[in-house]
């Protein structure tokens, strides 16, 4: 099995428990509280800007075949997944210019940026965000919400061009020098910290 695949065995009980979250559960029954899903845009929003910096530090440490793969993913994050944010933003009344990093944010995105000091660090890091949205997308597109808001958040994760960028991380994971125990180390407290960004600040 290769460590990409064991990470993902590792972290299929956390997605799991990510759908049994009441904002999760919101989103693919299409009721959630505005409130609840305006305050989770202005942290990811917050959160992405972030994540488009993890990428470039990686990007400057990879190897020549990679370079192009973090380069997209740093496109495709800042380009693709704000302006879904920015296009949601004005329904949900959300302030993403002035919006403050909440504790689970700030937390998060603190490990994301020390973890990409080491490149092979930085990947197991940021796995659990890349591959867990990708499978979360897939699952509840299975029933999506009729709320056209909800939905549209669902598909663009579980669209197959994100699962391609996915992808694209678990060769670089596998590709890497990356120790086995540190990776599963990173990648299990990427994945804690995924739970914990799902209770957004009220």
């Amino acid at each position: 099995m290769s460590l990409a695949a064991h990470l993902e065995q590792l972290g299929r009980p956390l997605v799991d428990e990510q759908l049994e979250h009441p904002t999760v559960q919101g989103i693919a029954q299409g009721d959630l509280d505005e409130a609840v899903f305006r305050s989770w845009l202005e942290q990811d929003y917050l959160f992405l800007h972030d994540y488009v910096r993890v990428f470039s530090r990686l990007a400057w440490q990879a190897p020549a075949a990679h370079l192009g793969d973090l380069v997209d993913l740093a496109h495709a994050t800042f380009h693709d997944e704000l302006e879904l944010h920015r296009s949601l933003s004005s329904s949900f009344a959300a302030d993403l210019d002035g919006a403050k990093k909440g504790p689970a944010c700030a937390a998060y995105t603190s490990f994301l940026l020390d973890s990409a000091a080491v490149y092979a660090d930085g990947l197991a890091a940021l796995y659990p965000c890349m591959w867990g949205y990708s499978t979360l997308g897939r699952l509840l597109a299975e029933d999506p919400p009729s709320d056209p808001r909800y939905r549209r958040w669902i598909d663009t994760y579980a669209d197959p061009a994100f699962a391609d960028l996915t992808t694209r991380i678990a060769q670089m994971i596998d590709e890497s020098d990356a120790a086995p125990a540190t990776a599963e180390r990173l990648f299990l407290e990427g994945m804690r910290h995924e739970l914990a960004f799902w209770d957004v600040p009220t």
